[in-house]
């Protein structure tokens, strides 16, 4: 064999090492974050191992939770102190208590990272309801927009074109508001308190369906975000013989993400004591994860949609489903009464939080 020909089989191992080697290193890494409604701190889950990997600690009644797209800032809603509070997220301390303009509840970031849309639980001034703006680089509230009641759950949709705010009233209106005006734009009324919800959407990044729950209804309301009409209405399964409902806690129906490749929806049931999965846009049961706790609560997935992390506010522990196979796989304990949950992304290059 000639020199130059044993040369190049000998460098091929090394190339396919430095092809290797760089993806590895430059992955991004994933941390759950996840709040205690009845503690005083946030707890960060590593999903890689399932643990504990840090703490936010000293913070009284956190309802929602979020991170910047950077991954430096975790913001979190205050229901003790009624702000807006964010933490730095290599220190794990609080550096500043926004002011807001009442009893906070859920919370959403919007995909940029400019702004942070808190839903205020009571009514504001004349308004029935409102959704308060932070300015990011500022830290200050700029603005608060009016909504048809009081918000328990907001969400962005997956252009920052819109605010989806939940009224937490019988009245049972989702508003939905423009964030390049900062003002409503259109609303539907379901007929019933609105609980969480959460979106898919289309191939160009706009928002397809809005899936809602509602009250104390056992399955999900969906509505066509291009068309503003509820289309139909999804009961959950009933249970089979032998199991047993668990009969108080969150909504029957409470908690739903959509995975990154817009083809699974799940679902948590408190009744069911279950987390259950949909195909996407068909809508139809693929799959159920019967589990260890005493009620599903709210749900985040990973970017890679594999597994779903499910809050169990009763057993004050945060469940982990492999969404391929839907078993339960591990059970993470954490503070009291677990609630909302988190997904946060640390870009390449950049260190993880612990």
């Amino acid at each position: 064999m000639r020199t130059v020909e044993v040369v190049q089989q000998c460098l091929k191992p090394l190339a396919i090492l430095l092809l290797v080697l760089p993806l590895t290193a430059a992955s991004d890494q994933v941390r759950i974050l996840q709040s205690n409604a009845a503690g005083d701190r946030v707890h960060i889950i590593d999903p890689v191992t399932n643990k504990v990997v840090g703490e936010i600690t000293g913070v009284e009644a956190v309802h929602g939770v979020t991170a910047s797209p950077d991954a430096s800032r975790i913001y979190f809603s205050s229901e003790a102190d009624d702000t807006l509070d964010v933490a730095d997220a290599k220190t794990l301390q609080v550096v500043k208590k926004i002011p807001l303009s009442g009893r906070p509840n859920n919370i959403a970031i919007s995909p940029d990272g400019r702004r942070v849309y808190v839903g205020i639980r009571e009514k504001v001034g004349n308004n029935p309801g409102v959704a308060d703006v932070i300015d990011t680089t500022s830290l200050s509230k700029v603005k608060s927009i009016r909504t048809e009641g009081p918000v328990h759950n907001l969400y962005v949709s997956p252009d920052g074109k819109y605010v989806v705010a939940g009224d937490a009233s019988a009245g049972g209106y989702v508003s939905v508001l423009d964030t390049q005006t900062d003002a409503p734009a259109w609303s539907i009324q379901l007929g019933a308190s609105i609980r969480p919800m959460t979106m898919s959407k289309n191939a160009d990044g706009s928002t397809r369906s809005l899936f809602v729950q509602v009250g104390d209804y056992h399955g999900f309301v969906v509505v066509d975000f291009k068309t503003r009409k509820e289309v139909t209405r999804i009961t959950l399964p009933k249970l089979p013989p032998g199991r047993v409902p668990i009969p108080t806690g969150s909504a029957e129906s409470h908690g739903m993400a959509v995975t990154s490749d817009q083809k699974t929806l799940v679902v948590c049931s408190r009744l069911n004591n279950a987390l259950y999965s949909y195909s996407l846009p068909d809508l139809k049961l693929v799959g159920t994860a019967y589990l260890s706790g005493r009620g599903a609560a709210w749900v985040t997935v990973t970017p890679d949609g594999k597994r779903a992390y499910v809050a169990d506010p009763v057993g004050n522990n945060t469940l982990v489903v492999d969404i391929p196979s839907m078993k339960e796989v591990a059970k993470i304990p954490v503070g009291q009464v677990p609630k909302r949950n988190y997904t946060m992304v640390i870009p390449a290059g950049k260190s993880a939080t612990q």
